[in-house]
């Protein structure tokens, strides 16, 4: 069991954690939250702050900690299983190979991420847990929606929370308040040292990319951010073309000779 002065956390994560488990209404009484636990910085933040806030009440239920092995570069499973003894925490581990299956794909990372998290959502089902706790942060969370428009042509970006039919679990991100510099000064407070990714691809992303381009345009415009959080919320202003019209539709008309716009008949 962790010692007894490492079971709290400095008010700005305190408080910036409370706020989205109570306005985005995270937990109910006993749950049972299986954090989705990679030994990297945010995952290691995540699943000690719910353990100290399972402490001191907030959490009202169970929380336990899964790693999935990737198969891509050696994973030593050994600190994450020894942190998660230090917190009083049940540690799972599963082994997968995610490295061949995301091969050949264009974007291998957004690929492999779902199916990480594919494969904790099946696990936390067949196990009990009801809910699934993700590292996810704002940064991430902009990325996204920056993401999604560049790369998909759609609006959207994750949820803070979101209930999932296929396998009946609530995937909840209690760190979507928090940026991630703050995540990476956590790092001072936590009794863990986080672990390398265990990714040979690791850097090379479309998110990566976009995470450059971010802090390209915010380098002198720190407001550029911002606009792009506002912009992701609903109640703002959205003025956007009507959706697109079938081929064939429309037609251009001029005197005695009308020529359809998909290529049909036009003048000889």
């Amino acid at each position: 069991m962790a010692e007894q002065q490492r079971f709290s956390l400095p008010r700005l994560y305190n408080r910036k954690i409370l706020k989205a488990l109570r306005e985005f209404e995270m937990l109910d009484p006993g749950d049972r939250i299986l954090v989705g636990f990679s030994g990297g910085k945010d995952s290691a933040l995540l699943l000690y702050a719910l353990v100290v806030l399972a402490r001191y009440g907030v959490v009202e239920g169970e929380v336990a900690a899964l790693t999935v092995d990737p198969g891509m570069e050696p994973l030593d499973p050994e600190p994450l299983a020894e942190y998660c003894r230090l917190l009083g925490v049940k540690h799972y581990l599963v082994k997968a190979e995610i490295g061949r299956a995301v091969a050949g794909y264009d974007d291998p990372c957004a690929r492999c991420s779902y199916l990480r998290r594919g494969l904790v959502c099946r696990f936390a089902r067949e196990h009990g847990y009801n809910k699934v706790a993700l590292g996810h942060h704002h940064d991430d969370a902009v990325e996204t929606f920056l993401m999604s428009i560049l790369y998909s042509g759609q609006i959207r970006t994750f949820m803070p929370k979101s209930y999932l039919d296929r396998t009946g679990v609530t995937v909840i991100r209690p760190l979507v308040y928090l940026r991630e510099r703050e995540i990476k000064k956590a790092v001072d407070f936590l009794p863990f040292t986080p672990v390398k990714p265990v990714c040979s691809i690791a850097g090379t992303s479309y998110r990566q990319k976009v995470k450059d381009l971010l802090r390209e345009l915010t380098r002198d415009r720190r407001w550029v951010y911002t606009n792009l959080a506002a912009a992701m919320r609903e109640g703002n202003p959205i003025q956007l073309w009507p959706a697109k019209r079938s081929p064939g539709i429309l037609k251009v008309t001029s005197g005695e000779i009308t020529s359809e716009v998909d290529g049909g008949p036009g003048p000889d």
